[in-house]
């Protein structure tokens, strides 16, 4: 078992050897005593071809960390991009001596559950390795077995991979729009579920249920009863590399239909099913002498809600029309956050793409240069994209890789558009969307039929004086002193009132016999009120003038 320790060196080692000795020293702990060791890149190769090589060299945690980053389009360069596409999961075998102790694990007895076990892998990769055998019912299978001790060392990596990049993230402030953590939580979740064999094999029976009325496609039949997490024996498979034109020609097939095949089985898997295969490179799709496209390594699945369907078919669409207000809009729907200072700009850029694109002549048209311009856009203004739409772009594009290798005259915006054309009305009017209209509208309904009840049970609360108003303000005081003001002129104004009906009462019957001091007092009220109610008015009006200034 690697320590963490020994496996820092090891990268330390690599990182030097090829050139990133200042990434040592800045990231790795205890690297900047690496500085004497510090290597010269290579003229000849370019920082990308020497990020690839460094990651083949780390082994199976960093290849897989840079097959998944090569869907990233949207953040990292076009030449990245195209090397980290070339990284080969392919290594020396190990002893079928260290491998037969898995096998039995499943099987303790091997004479009792196969007739042949080949000793000498068919293929052999960093997570596991493939033995060609032959079960005691005459199945010929094959087992893909998982090469003892990975889960340490890949354990090893990620906790070694979580703190590099959250020392990159304070040492790089400028890298943290590129959420390197998330990057790296979302491969750990990916990675551990490719160590479980029994997903897999979960996989490919949810993949042939999917296909099963698809012609020509092939999904292996898993043997459970001799398979678990670390162990996946499945029908071994006869078949020639889907883009080695000329096997397929020698089987006496026609390469434009497999690429017809392949094309229509993957875009049944994506916008119908919403459940893909999610790595259609040429080694994991094999054609047999039968025509049948077989599917093979089930690690990598890309899974999309039916509303996220909708909305992806709707994407494609805008793309096609060179519609950029429906792009814009499709790519919102899908948590796209594009910012209000971006808006206008990342507008024109899609429309020149969109544009370039439609404007080519017929025979060069490709698809990809729609998809590449897009992702090369969003990567321009560091927009964020889920991992579910940058897995399906990447798909999209091999298969029409592979198709236009098949088929030189294959083309897909001439294919696709039918079919997104009729997913769109077949979605429509699909049974979810049916019922989900169907529920919009009783709701709306009884929403309507509530609002008498409501309103009467609104004027009864009012007329038992049952209400609560609460006042939020941060001058109530304030509010209580002009109440306040306010009561004191009313209750002066009754006042000054009451003395002036008084006076004048006392004036109209001085006729009558009262004591002269009464008439007096009265008349010398009935003047005092008249002068405080002209103050009185004098202060409203002053008030008042006061306010509209």
């Amino acid at each position: 078992m690697v320590t963490r320790f020994q496996r820092y060196r090891q990268i330390a080692d690599v990182l030097v050897k090829y050139g990133f000795g200042i990434l040592v020293e800045e990231v790795i702990p205890g690297g900047e005593r690496l500085r004497a060791f510090r290597k010269a890149p290579e003229e000849k190769r370019s920082v990308y071809e020497r990020i690839r090589l460094a990651i083949e060299e780390l082994g199976p945690t960093y290849i897989k960390f840079g097959q998944i980053m090569s869907t990233r389009r949207e953040l990292l360069p076009p030449e990245l991009i195209e090397e980290l596409q070339v990284l080969q999961d392919r290594v020396a075998p190990v002893p079928f001596a260290d491998i037969r102790p898995v096998i039995m694990k499943y099987c303790p007895n091997l004479e009792e559950c196969f007739d042949i076990i080949e000793e000498e892998p068919v293929a052999a990769a960093s997570l596991s390795q493939v033995h060609r055998a032959v079960t005691k019912d005459g199945h010929i299978v094959a087992l893909k077995v998982q090469r003892p001790g990975i889960v340490d060392l890949i354990e090893t990596d990620l906790l070694i991979l979580q703190s590099l990049v959250t020392r990159m993230d304070s040492i790089f402030p400028d890298l943290r729009v590129y959420n390197l953590r998330g990057m790296v939580e979302e491969f750990s979740a990916q990675i551990r579920r490719e160590l479980d064999f029994t997903q897999d094999g979960m996989n490919a029976e949810r993949l042939k249920r999917n296909l099963q009325d698809v012609p020509c496609v092939k999904i292996p039949a898993i043997h459970w009863r001799i398979s678990g997490p670390c162990l996946l024996a499945m029908d071994y498979i006869e078949g020639v590399r889907i883009d080695d034109v000329e096997a397929i020609r020698s089987l006496g097939l026609f390469p434009e239909e497999v690429a017809d095949i392949g094309f229509s089985a993957y875009v049944k898997q994506i916008f119908s099913d919403g459940f893909f295969h999610g790595d259609p490179h040429p080694g994991n799709l094999l054609v047999t002498d039968l025509g049948e496209i077989a599917f093979l390594d089930y690690g990598i699945i890309g899974v999309i809600r039916p509303e996220r369907r909708r909305v992806f078919v709707d994407l494609l669409l805008a793309m096609t029309r060179t519609d950029v207000a429906g792009v814009i809009t499709a790519l919102g729907k899908l948590d796209v956050h594009i910012g209000p200072a971006d808006l206008d700009a990342v507008k024109d850029d899609l429309y020149v793409v969109l544009l370039d694109y439609r404007e080519m002549k017929l025979e060069r048209v490709n698809f990809a240069v729609a998809i590449r311009g897009l992702t090369d856009t969003l990567r321009r203004y560091h927009i964020r994209v889920p991992s579910a739409l940058m897995l399906m772009m990447k798909v999209i594009v091999m298969v029409m890789d592979i198709g236009t290798r098949l088929d030189p005259s294959f083309n897909f915006d001439q294919q696709i558009r039918p079919y997104l054309i009729e997913i769109a009305a077949q979605q429509r009017l699909s049974p979810d969307n049916v019922t989900g209209a169907v529920r919009s509208l009783v709701d709306a309904a009884e929403g309507l039929l509530a609002i008498p009840g409501n309103v009467n049970e609104t004027l009864k609360t009012l007329s038992e004086g049952t209400v609560t108003i609460e006042l939020e303000t941060r001058d109530l005081n304030e509010i209580v002193g002009v109440i306040d003001r306010t009561s004191d002129k009313i209750i002066v104004g009754l006042v000054v009132a009451a003395v002036v009906v008084g006076s004048s009462l006392i004036l109209r019957v001085a006729d009558l016999p009262v004591p002269g001091y009464v008439s007096v007092l009265a008349t010398a009220g009935y003047v005092v009120a008249v002068l405080v109610g002209f103050y009185a008015v004098y202060r409203v009006l002053r008030y008042s003038r006061g306010l509209r200034r």
